[in-house]
């Protein structure tokens, strides 16, 4: 909402919450200069970089905070560029987009989601088994493809092949890791992390405590519940493995909550889920992909 309003458009939270609802009122956009935080989330740059080429004046973005999630914005600028919109930039703290231009009709082929392919490389993590997602490669501009990296470092065997990455479970050790670009295996990781020899380290994602819950507190509450040693640090969390046991899981209807400890029942009984049908926001048929793995 601040960013739109910098460029004159007339929006405002109903409730002044800064939340929904909104009410935007609909007119030119002229463009203009936005100072703009990113600190929390890099989806407010994609989204005023996307409406950039239909304002009249153009749009020239100062990023004053951040951003999180950068391979995200890589990939928003791909896109856009892709369909014929040229984009200037200087690394991630200034973007100038001309206004009064069009997209350019094309195709663009959508890779496999590596945020959902994770839950699955992770399974394999945990369980020492093999698991291939297919239709993903070491090039993918996604974050999250860098995931099979960090399960790597902690002794997983990683095999890139042509249809596919192939993830094979070894013996776990803790790692010290930033995952400042990939927030959404955060999470996962921290299961993983849970069942590793030794203690892990998560840094510079303080910024989750932000999302669909605080997934800093959320996670550290429920693998304290599986017997795990865990706590929140300034920027991340501290996670010491075990052998953790079965507990009653919290979603706080967050999707990502529910999905990463779900691969903790793969290894242990007695993990029971409360809220399942959250996942739906992002991966409704997620159970029934899950249950295949058994």
């Amino acid at each position: 909402i601040d960013g739109l309003k910098q460029i004159g458009v007339n929006a405002r939270s109903v409730n002044n919450n800064g939340c929904p609802p909104l009410e935007i009122n609909g007119g030119d956009l002229a463009g203009g200069s936005i100072a703009l935080k990113c600190g929390i989330s890099s989806q407010f740059l994609s989204a005023l970089l996307l409406i950039a080429p239909y304002t009249k004046n153009g749009i020239d973005i100062n990023v004053i905070e951040g951003p999180v999630s950068r391979p995200y914005v890589d990939m928003t600028v791909e896109v856009m560029e892709r369909l014929g919109v040229k984009i200037r930039r200087d690394g991630y703290e200034r973007f100038w987009v001309q206004g009064g231009a069009t997209y350019r009709a094309g195709s663009y082929t959508v890779e496999p989601d590596c945020s959902q392919a994770g839950y699955f490389w992770a399974a394999a993590a945990i369980t020492g088994a093999e698991v291939m997602v297919k239709g993903i490669n070491r090039e993918s501009r996604q974050g999250d493809v860098r995931f099979v990296k960090v399960l790597e470092a902690m002794g997983c065997d990683i095999s890139y092949q042509k249809d596919g990455i192939k993830v094979s479970g070894k013996e776990l050790a803790a790692i010290t890791t930033d995952m400042a670009d990939m927030p959404d295996m955060v999470p996962t990781l921290a299961v993983v992390a849970a069942f590793a020899r030794g203690t892990t380290v998560i840094e510079n994602v303080a910024h989750l405590r932000g999302k669909e819950s605080d997934r800093l507190g959320s996670v550290v509450n429920e693998l304290s519940k599986m017997g795990i040693e865990a706590s929140c640090s300034d920027t991340g969390m501290i996670i010491t493995g075990g052998n953790p046991n079965g507990a009653e899981i919290d979603t706080y209807g967050d999707h990502r909550i529910a999905m990463s400890f779900a691969l903790a029942g793969l290894k242990i009984p007695g993990i029971c889920i409360k809220d399942p049908r959250c996942v739906e926001k992002s991966f409704p048929n997620f159970w029934e992909v899950f249950e295949s793995l058994y």
